[in-house]
């Protein structure tokens, strides 16, 4: 059940004229009271041909009257609306379990709470099986004004109440870090002008897309504006930024001016102070042996950056920062990935941003290695071999369950529900990732005796998988990966171990393809195995040997003879 309340200035007689109308498209049909204030003693005008609409909103209106005629400052913002709508799949409620609904959600709201004899006049209009609109005018029989603040949340409480005791569709409740949904102006407007999308929508996904390349606000704000973005930036006497408003080419008011948006009404983790709290998060100088250090690829280095993600969850200012940065490494990806899979990664980092934002304030530095593996891939001038683009996508994908995972625990079901989301679009990614890969393994399969030998190894190693992995369609693929690491000198056993104990196996879909791109990744940097490398030393020290040793052949030195000598 979903409840939006509407403030519509003071036009008591409009709204319901709209109300007891047929509607925009003759949707409404037999328009009537089933509740109202305590006081209610006007006939229905849906009911009774006697009854008006004008006689109605002129009774709603007295409390409004008496007060704006005793005192100098008149009301003027006093109609207050609240559409309260069933889902398509709810029962029918009748009448009176609807007028019982709207007494609910008036108490919640602050316009009629239960008791009050001098609260606010109301009434509730049905006009559809599915939904009632509550109307209020928004001054009491005593001539003070209801205590509305945060209204919306106290009836979004008494919804979520009202769906467990009516049997009806249950849905989450908020917590206050959702975008705003768009209006009806917004969504008509955009319509109007062949926008897919309303300007809010718009501007979400481009400064979203922005904050990987910006290690400052100030950078943000530049290249938001070089992206063909109106941008007006708030500043001090000192010229520092204090704030910024947004807004889209095209957008203009009546007056033919740019319509700007301020970045907290664009989505709430847009503010200057959490732009500025997460892009400072990401720049804390690196000693000179990490840089060296570091892998040769950005994407090599962003999987190496997500390899701890589990254990940073611990702490839950440090698990909202790492989530909060997996969402910038998660569209730093979609940016540069290749064609094919860019629909699919795109799709995820949009469903992922709500899972970036929780009631819990990130201690953004603690997620600085991911933030600046997601910088690094935005500025990098080479794309990723397919190798390390699947073990990247694979990671993430990992990465994003766990999130999902924290945010069940914690109770944040819009949250865990986007995460969700995300991980439909980041499996077919990484699918598609690792398909070219598996083709190359899959047609240089292992003889039978060295294959018998491999899956010996992994049920050493992981004994509690290996029926899963063995009978895995991928597993001649992992069988070849294994065969050609054992070939180079590596351990099977040591490298599914190690493999293994970065993500637990049992709730994988495909155990080996999961092996195959932590393999891929990981034994790039292992050591070999001692005994194979100890071999190869003493070879190539003996070849070495033999080349310094061996006697050079003997050649004299051309011999000059006289013309009587020769033969």
């Amino acid at each position: 059940m979903i409840a939006a309340i509407k403030p519509s200035g003071a036009n008591t007689r409009g709204l319901l004229a709209y109300l007891y109308g047929p509607g925009r498209h003759d949707e409404h049909t037999d328009p009537h009271i089933v509740a109202g204030f305590v006081m209610l003693a006007m006939p229905d005008p849906g009911r009774d041909e006697n009854a008006t609409l004008t006689q109605l909103a002129r009774y709603l209106d007295e409390p409004v009257r008496l007060r704006n005629s005793e005192f100098g400052k008149k009301v003027t913002d006093h109609v207050w609306h609240c559409p309260v709508r069933a889902a398509p799949e709810d029962r029918h409620l009748s009448d009176a379990e609807w007028g019982e609904i709207a007494q609910r959600i008036v108490a919640a709201a602050g316009i009629a709470p239960e008791g009050d004899d001098l609260a606010c006049r109301w009434i509730a209009v049905r006009h559809a099986d599915d939904h009632i609109h509550i109307l209020a005018t928004t001054v009491r029989e005593d001539g003070r004004r209801p205590k509305l603040h945060d209204s919306g949340i106290r009836v979004g409480d008494a919804c979520r109440q009202i769906e467990k005791d009516y049997g009806l569709r249950r849905l989450k409740k908020g917590d206050r870090t959702g975008t705003r949904a768009p209006t009806q102006a917004e969504m008509h407007k955009a319509q109007r002008l062949g926008w897919e999308q309303t300007s809010r929508e718009w501007l979400q996904d481009r400064i979203r897309a922005a904050i990987p390349h910006a290690r400052t606000a100030e950078e943000l704000l530049a290249y938001l504006e070089a992206d063909g973005i109106a941008v007006k930036a708030r500043r001090g006497p000192s010229g520092d930024l204090l704030g910024y408003a947004a807004g889209r080419p095209g957008d203009l008011n009546k007056d033919g001016e740019q319509i700007f948006h301020p970045g907290g009404k664009i989505a709430p983790d847009f503010t200057l102070p959490k732009l500025q709290s997460r892009l400072e998060a990401g720049q804390p100088e690196e000693h000179p042996t990490a840089r060296r250090n570091r892998p040769a690829t950005p994407w090599h280095h962003a999987t190496e950056a997500l390899d701890s993600f589990r254990t940073d969850l611990a702490d839950d200012t440090h698990a909202q920062a790492h989530i909060t940065a997996l969402g910038e490494l998660l569209e730093a990806t979609a940016q540069n990935a290749p064609t094919h899979l860019r629909t699919e990664l795109q799709a995820a980092s949009k469903a992922f941003a709500r899972a970036q934002r929780s009631q819990i304030r990130a201690e953004d530095r603690a997620a600085h290695a991911i933030r600046n593996a997601a910088r690094d891939i935005v500025h990098s001038a080479t794309g990723p071999d397919g190798s390390a683009l699947a073990a990247l996508i694979a990671a993430l994908l990992w990465a994003g369950i766990t999130a999902n995972r924290w945010h069940e625990a914690k109770g944040h079901a819009h949250q865990a529900d986007a995460a969700r989301k995300a991980l439909h679009h980041l499996q077919a990614a990484a699918d598609h990732a690792l398909t070219p890969t598996l083709v190359l393994l899959e047609q240089r399969q292992p003889k039978a005796d060295v294959s018998r030998t491999l899956a010996h190894d992994v049920r050493a190693a992981v004994p509690d998988q290996a029926d899963r992995i063995l009978t895995d369609p991928s597993w001649p693929a992992l069988a070849s990966l294994l065969a050609d690491a054992e070939a180079r000198g590596h351990q099977p056993h040591r490298l599914l171990k190690e493999a293994a104990a970065q993500r637990e196996l049992a709730t994988a879909r495909q155990p080996a393809r999961v092996l195959i791109t932590r393999l891929q990744h990981t034994s790039r940097n292992l050591a070999l195995n001692p005994r194979a490398e100890a071999a190869r030393r003493r070879t190539t020290a003996a070849i070495a040997h033999r080349q310094v040793s061996a006697p050079r052949p003997v050649t004299s030195p051309p011999i000059n003879r006289l013309p009587w000598q020769s033969r």
